[in-house]
């Protein structure tokens, strides 16, 4: 006779069956916007330590939010401002095409079937340019909201979590892992990986932003007036977010740059070709090789290997588009501490300790005072 369950074991296995059921459902919103919350941790971590300078005068709640008012929103804004201007440039046709574009690679929806609709509608008209007009920036429209509305979700998630970090510590600490235990030692070593990386990144940003605003105004001082180089300033800080795609840097803004210079070179004077050759020369050593081979090696890659974070860079875009710039550091830091701390008690059959026991030399120290 099968032994029946007691009022507490059922009780038990409900309240589970109810866990079991809500932890699907965020892991559900956690898949559908993985880039963005991505995106927001990396902003939290990327603007941690001044926020944390805010705090010593402002409370948590100001700080977070002045932190990100005078950090990372005027960065998505300058972003922002450069697609408008672009969309300015291109006209509809190349509006659309770059719409489809980066609608593949970000994996969101350009609100298709309204235009649709609308194109459909033109063609039955004797409108039919005004309409496809419309239809061009409706679609537009579409994606420019669908991806504001990415940036306002990651930057909530960044905001919270500057506000509540030491909250979320203190509830880790005493519901899941007390201080001393592997899983607390794992987590503090993640955690502090995470900020070396993504800190240094912002910190690059900033150099070579800095170093591409004085070779590009440097530019314009001393070359003919006709070779000067548009919005230095946008163009440099557009320079100082492509550091960080390791291998391309800064050559998805430089190159083109001095190909267009040069092609108004080649036109006006040959002679003058001289101007965006140096300039080419000057942006390969100070704003290609340096960060590259000086500066990323000691600012991103002070305890984390400089190679593996190198590839983490490379490889997450390719598996997983935009987002895998911050998600590919993200799986390396959880993988490498997992070896360092666990992986090989796991394969001997021994117990897990909060010490480091392979790999020292890679990551953060978990036992390390903050």
């Amino acid at each position: 006779m099968t032994p029946e369950l007691s009022d507490v074991d059922r009780s038990r296995v409900g309240w589970w069956a109810l866990t079991l059921g809500i932890a699907v459902a965020f892991a559900f919103v956690l898949f559908a916007l993985v880039g963005t919350f991505v995106l927001g941790l990396f902003v939290y971590y990327g603007t941690r330590p001044l926020d944390r300078r805010f705090r010593r005068h402002l409370p948590k709640g100001v700080s977070a939010g002045f932190t990100l008012v005078a950090i990372a929103l005027p960065a998505f804004v300058l972003v922002g401002s450069v697609v408008v201007v672009a969309v300015q440039e291109l006209g509809p046709e190349g509006v659309e095409t770059v719409a489809q574009t980066a609608g593949s690679y970000a994996g969101v929806s350009l609100g298709e079937d309204p235009v649709a609709e609308l194109q459909t509608l033109a063609a039955d008209t004797d409108t039919g340019t005004a309409m496809g007009v419309v239809a061009t920036g409706a679609g537009a429209l579409s994606f420019l909201a669908d991806g504001l509305l990415h940036v306002v979700i990651a930057l909530v998630v960044a905001f919270y979590l500057l506000r509540d970090d030491d909250h979320l510590r203190s509830w880790f600490e005493n519901n899941v892992a007390d201080e001393g235990e592997p899983l607390h030692a794992y987590a503090t070593a993640v955690d502090r990986d995470l900020g070396t990386i993504y800190f240094g990144n912002v910190l690059l940003i900033g150099l070579v932003a800095a170093l591409a605003t004085v070779v590009y105004h440097g530019f314009n001082l001393l070359a003919p007036p006709s070779l000067a180089i548009p919005v230095p300033t946008a163009l440099a800080m557009l320079t100082g977010f492509a550091s960080l795609i390791p291998i391309v840097v800064g050559k998805v803004v430089y190159v083109p740059l001095t190909l267009y210079l040069a092609a108004i070179a080649f036109r006006a004077d040959p002679a003058l070709l001289v101007y965006p050759a140096a300039l080419f020369a000057v942006c390969l050593a100070l704003l290609d090789l340096l960060p590259m081979t000086y500066l990323l090696p000691r600012i991103a890659g002070r305890k984390t290997h400089v190679g593996l974070v190198l590839l983490a860079y490379v490889l997450g875009p390719v598996l997983f588009g935009w987002y895998g710039l911050f998600f590919g550091p993200l799986l390396l830091v959880l993988g490498v501490q997992l070896v360092r701390i666990a992986f090989t008690e796991l394969i001997h059959g021994d117990g897990v300790t909060p010490y480091v026991t392979a790999a020292e030399s890679i990551g953060a120290d978990p036992e390390a005072e903050d």
